[in-house]
């Protein structure tokens, strides 16, 4: 007797962008005020990764190398998407492979997804500025000695001071290379059939992304807010700003001496860089403007147009004959 045929666990990529279609059609059916709900929900979810990875990174590089210290960074990050994934949620980033796909089969309006991306990149904004000011609440406010105090609050500057200095370009083309990897990771959760499979299928291209140091447009929405709030408190940059120092000057600053001249300089001008640079405008024209138009080029054309002319696009005399 044959033996029946073995049962995959996971869907096939042709199957998977069938589902990625069927997917956009339920997204373009939302209200608008479940879109908001469940944009304001992903936007918090990833802030929670984005939180999360400044918390376990703010030392690790000192302790394990830069490489080990990166590795684990993007490792505790991967949590934002598994929340977003499993828990139910409309992210900017994903919904701009989900949507490209569903409009390049006809399956939506190219209205749909202007309208769906215009709401969710707006709420994503409002559910990681509701987490930040909560974080900010929660652990440095009032006189108490919070998370942000230290190590962690001086990571958080650094994070944000380093990513509204990025030339535009550089941001753009980091914001295309993290997007294509997102939307992979969540192409992946796609084709598997249980929870587990899709954990590791998010897991491994999102740590990627992050170690690697690309930009995602709705995690800047947490970095960079969290890195301007603390910016604000002299004790937290002046942390921040001994990250330009060697650690014989870094005591000598503790025991209250003076500075090499040049060291000064070098200490007083990354102060005076965060001061001017890491600003609530810089955040928009330095950062959130090139990188979401990067990771809108790196979902839309290359995972969902991938995808869509390599499994879904219609043979030329196929189309005709209907």
């Amino acid at each position: 007797m044959t033996p029946p045929p073995a049962q995959l666990n996971c869907y096939l990529p042709g199957e998977v962008a069938g589902n990625a279609c069927t997917a956009s059609k339920a997204k373009s059916n939302l209200t608008v005020p479940k879109l908001m709900v469940l944009a304001i929900l992903a936007g918090a979810y990833i802030g929670f990764g984005a939180n999360l990875a400044t918390t376990i990174g703010c030392d690790s590089a000192k302790f394990l190398g830069n490489g080990v210290g990166q590795l684990l960074f993007g490792s505790v990050f991967s949590v934002g998407l598994m929340l977003v994934v499993i828990a139910g949620s409309e992210l900017f980033t994903g919904n701009a492979m989900f949507m490209a796909v569903g409009a390049l089969e006809g399956t939506i309006s190219w209205g749909a997804l202007i309208r769906n991306w215009v709401i969710v990149w707006i709420f994503n904004f409002v559910g990681s500025l509701i987490l930040v000011f909560i974080i900010y609440g929660a652990f440095y406010g009032g006189d108490s000695v919070g998370l942000f105090k230290g190590s962690v609050g001086a990571k958080a500057i650094a994070i944000a001071k380093g990513k509204v200095e990025l030339a535009w370009w550089a941001a753009f083309f980091r914001a295309i290379l993290c997007n294509w990897l997102v939307c992979l990771a969540v192409w992946l959760a796609l084709a598997s059939k249980d929870v587990i499979g899709k954990i590791f299928g998010i897991f491994f291209p999102i740590m990627a992304f992050v170690a690697s140091g690309f930009e995602h447009s709705v995690a800047n929405m947490f970095f960079i807010p969290i890195g301007i709030l603390v910016s604000g408190h002299q004790p937290i940059l002046d942390l921040a700003a001994q990250s330009v120092l060697t650690p014989d000057q870094i005591a000598t600053l503790a025991s209250g001496g003076a500075l090499p001249e040049a060291a000064q300089t070098a200490f007083d001008g990354f102060k005076a860089a965060v001061s001017g640079n890491l600003t609530w405008g810089a955040l928009f024209t330095k950062n959130l403007i090139p990188v979401t138009i990067g990771n809108i080029v790196g979902g839309s054309i290359f995972v969902a147009s991938s995808y869509w002319f390599s499994y879904l696009r219609k043979p030329k005399e196929a189309a005709e004959s209907k």
